[in-house]
């Protein structure tokens, strides 16, 4: 994953002493449209379905990412997560990444450089 690539195995053990894992059962909301966001997270297992509105418009499976925008702004999220299967997610909540960023100061480069290839991928194509 894009965050944490450039992290050293110290790094990757001082992020997972600061990582909660939560399992929740099929068509459970991890995180619900419009309600304010704080917390990143990463399936660890199983399959989530991506929701705006009634609109399923993606899915996310092991190794996916949401609700980094959350580190950084408590803005109200903009998709609904379902896990469509059990599913076990790792959240990192907007204080505890306050915390890691005391003990590893390179990972707020790595959030912003992360969020910028996501804006660029989002963007690809298009014509402003």
């Amino acid at each position: 994953m894009p965050l944490f690539a450039r992290c050293t195995k110290r790094d990757l053990r001082i992020v997972a002493r600061y990582v909660e894992v939560v399992e929740a059962a099929q068509g459970t909301d991890i995180v619900r449209e419009g309600e304010a966001g704080e917390t990143f997270f990463v399936v660890l297992e199983g399959r989530a379905a991506i929701r705006r509105g009634d609109d399923e418009i993606g899915e996310l499976s092991a190794g996916s990412h949401f609700g980094e925008l959350a580190l950084l702004d408590p803005a109200p999220r903009a998709v609904t997560i379902r896990a469509v299967t059990p599913l076990v997610v790792g959240g990192l909540s907007h204080r505890m990444f306050k915390v890691l960023l005391r003990e590893i100061p390179a990972l707020s480069a790595q959030l912003l450089a992360s969020m910028a290839a996501q804006l660029r991928e989002a963007h690809a194509g298009r014509v402003d």
